[in-house]
């Protein structure tokens, strides 16, 4: 028996983005374990990825192409071959594109992270086609822009560093289930005496083990960063130096934060003055004291309407206190911006012969539904999904169902699984998991540029994603020669190696070593050095107000709460998120049975109280609704969820719900403040009991 060891790179929409260890034996990856030497990974995974041999050899996965026989949405297929699938695929696109390509819309997002299996020789294909395009806003535009005005860009305190700080706030995160190599350096934190300080309004895993719970209501983050500024400007809890030197706006900002005293701050966050004082306190004496002082702050945070502006408001207070001088101080939302990848190379946007219309993946429940119109342009008649999930994913769930269902939409699934959205297809191709293709990585987590080797051959007659797009591009026609560049030569473009921050980057090498960290400084904006217009931290930016928004930090009530819309909230008075379960990442590891045992089944955490009213008990059955839409769910009475909010953990296969039904079938459409971002978590819901 022949063994080797395969270095590799976790595909998943996280920002740990672990250097992996494969086993192989007489072809067969026989287990998947973390790089002890990747200074992140440190040789630990996560329960889910330490399970992706299960996942690679699931007796459920795609192995053939397949052509729906059934109705929409009943999942029956029959499997044909490949050239029958990319010449079905061929006949039904061409007299659409020659019609008027807008018409034909791909839908995409992070199933895989990486820079080849994810966006490059799809994009030339789209590109070349002239589709329209698809605006990537499911997760983090709204966050990503509020810090862009602010920082410049997604550029932030090295997650290496984090376990040198005194004082960590975590904000609208839970990193044990969701970043576990950053909640290790918490705990070295913690263990060397810094205080821990989660901000959510839900109790979770991390929120336990932290020194204090701050528990405020959804959507009130932006409010609570103002009531933090208040403080430590009144108390004088400030770097004058440094926002002197490098900063931008302070006047302005100190008049604003004038108005949100911590009466104010409290009584719209839901918390105590005492809350909102103590904590300016700790964060601006501990700061005074040269100590450093981080937060880490993550997209729950953006998911209401006020989203971006709560991220905004959250990175100007680093600067007041000149926690950036320190290397473990700061703010980290994302480390992204610090990659220079060379999109334009493996997107090639030069093949559009115009800018075609874009659709927001936030609204496909909507835009699916839309006749043709000038304000619009031509209805959606067919559809290629690949890297994503939207009958699960995707808000106001129903109308996405209700899309996805149209007899005359020509749908095409490449997945690994078949999932709630493949069960729509008319032709589903079969897709590789990361351990069967070759794949580039960034991270949004830490700084180091991760390869990805194939482990094992491809199973049954599944394809890499850059594969199928070649042999789409030659069905159709198209003759460029990018459509026959390898995924090597792909990924030999990633990163810009004439950029010093991917000195001596070379893809060959990067193969034989898994990993190489960017040349980046330690405490990027200790001198200031800002990536915005002015190079400062703008607390007042002149391209909020030319975009048309405040140009100040402010705070925007969400769209549904008791405050902002009482006669809705009669209806549906309480508010609901759904973060991710710790089992699942989005909708992916769902039909891994192991995980799906650990998970049980869909659960509603509700406080006691609100249970009390009405008549629910722990264990029991209850739905959950609002005028958009329902589903169930088992009631777990706890005190985790402060009163007034449930909490659903998400996001569940439909299918295997008990109902068929998800989270999403209450979740809204509406946008973010900026970033045209969906609000998952500006939810308003009822809850009654399920009778016997």
């Amino acid at each position: 028996m022949t063994s080797t060891q395969v270095r590799a790179a976790c595909p998943l929409d996280c920002p740990d983005t672990c250097a992996l260890l494969v086993t192989v034996e007489d072809g067969v990856a026989t287990a998947v374990k973390g790089d002890p030497d990747h200074p992140t990974t440190a040789g630990v995974l996560c329960t889910k990825v330490s399970r992706y041999t299960e996942r690679t050899y699931h007796d459920e996965r795609l192995l053939h192409p397949l052509r729906r026989v059934g109705a929409k949405g009943e999942g029956k297929f029959e499997r044909i071959s490949w050239d029958e699938a990319l010449r079905t695929i061929a006949d039904r696109l061409a007299p659409i594109a020659a019609r008027d390509p807008e018409a034909i819309l791909p839908y995409s997002y992070c199933g895989t992270m990486g820079l080849i299996q994810g966006e490059s020789m799809s994009s030339r294909f789209f590109n070349q086609l002239g589709a329209s395009l698809l605006d990537r806003t499911v997760c983090a535009t709204a966050g990503a822009t509020g810090y862009r005005y602010t920082i410049g860009a997604s550029v932030g305190t090295d997650m290496e560093q984090f376990q040198n700080a005194k004082l960590i706030i975590i904000w609208g995160g839970n990193p044990i289930a969701s970043n576990l190599h950053f909640w290790t350096r918490a705990q070295e934190a913690k263990r060397h005496g810094a205080k821990l300080i989660a901000i959510d309004p839900y109790r979770s895993l991390t929120a336990e083990k932290c020194h204090q719970h701050i528990a405020l209501l959804p959507g009130t983050d932006a409010a609570l960063a103002l009531g933090l500024m208040h403080v430590l400007i009144a108390e004088d809890l400030l770097d004058h130096d440094y926002i002197a030197d490098y900063t931008l706006g302070f006047d302005e900002l100190k008049a604003r934060a004038a108005e949100w005293t911590p009466e104010r701050t409290a009584a719209t966050c839901g918390i105590t003055a005492d809350e909102v004082v103590d904590l300016a306190r700790l964060y601006g004496q501990t700061a005074k004291a040269g100590l450093p002082v981080a937060i880490r702050t993550n997209y729950g945070v953006q998911r209401v309407r006020g989203g971006g502006m709560a991220v905004r408001n959250i990175a100007c207070l680093p600067a007041l206190v000149g926690a950036w001088r320190h290397a473990a101080g700061g703010v980290q939302l994302s480390s992204s911006g610090s990659f220079p990848t060379n999109k334009p190379a493996l997107q090639r946007p030069d093949l559009l012969k115009k800018t075609p219309r874009t659709i927001n993946m936030t609204t496909i429940g909507d835009d699916l539904l839309r006749p043709a119109s000038p304000a619009f342009g031509p209805q959606v008649e067919a559809v290629i999904v690949y890297n994503s999930n939207p009958v699960a994913i995707a808000p106001d769930s129903s109308k996405v169902a209700a899309g996805f269902a149209r007899e005359d939409l020509f749908t095409v699934v490449i997945e690994q699984f078949q999932t709630d959205t493949a069960d729509y297809a008319d032709i589903v191709l079969p897709a590789t998991t990361q351990l069967e293709h070759i794949d580039a990585h960034t991270s949004y987590g830490h700084l180091y540029m991760m390869a990805n080797n194939a482990a094992i051959a491809p199973l049954g007659e599944s394809k890499p994603n850059t594969e199928i797009f070649r042999l789409l591009a030659r069905a159709m026609g198209f003759t460029d020669p990018c459509f026959a560049e390898t995924d090597d030569q792909l990924a030999a473009q990633a990163f810009k190696t004439s950029d010093v921050r991917a000195m001596h980057f070379d893809w060959e090498s990067l193969k034989q070593q898994g990993w190489q960290k960017l040349n980046m400084p330690e405490a990027p904006f200790a001198h200031g050095g800002f990536p915005t217009p002015s190079g400062k931290c703008e607390f007042y930016s002149a391209q909020m107000a030319a975009d048309g928004l405040d140009p100040l930090p402010t705070y925007l009530e969400p769209y549904e709460s008791v405050a902002s819309n009482p006669q809705l909230a009669q209806r549906y008075p309480l508010a609901m998120i759904s973060p991710p379960a710790r089992n699942f990442l989005n909708s992916t590891f769902v039909n891994v049975k192991s995980l799906r045992a650990a998970e049980g089944e869909p659960h509603l955490d509700i406080h006691p109280l609100d249970a009390a009213a009405r008549g629910v008990a722990h264990g029991e059955m209850v739905r959950i609704f609002n005028d958009r839409g329902t589903f169930v769910a088992k009631a777990r009475v706890t005190d985790k969820a402060r009163q007034g909010l449930v909490v659903g953990l998400s996001v569940w296969w439909k299918k295997l719900a008990s109902d068929g039904k998800n989270a999403n079938e209450v979740t809204s459409q509406r946008l973010t403040d900026m970033g045209r971002a969906p609000t998952f978590y500006d939810t308003l819901v009822q809850v009654e009991r399920v009778s016997a």
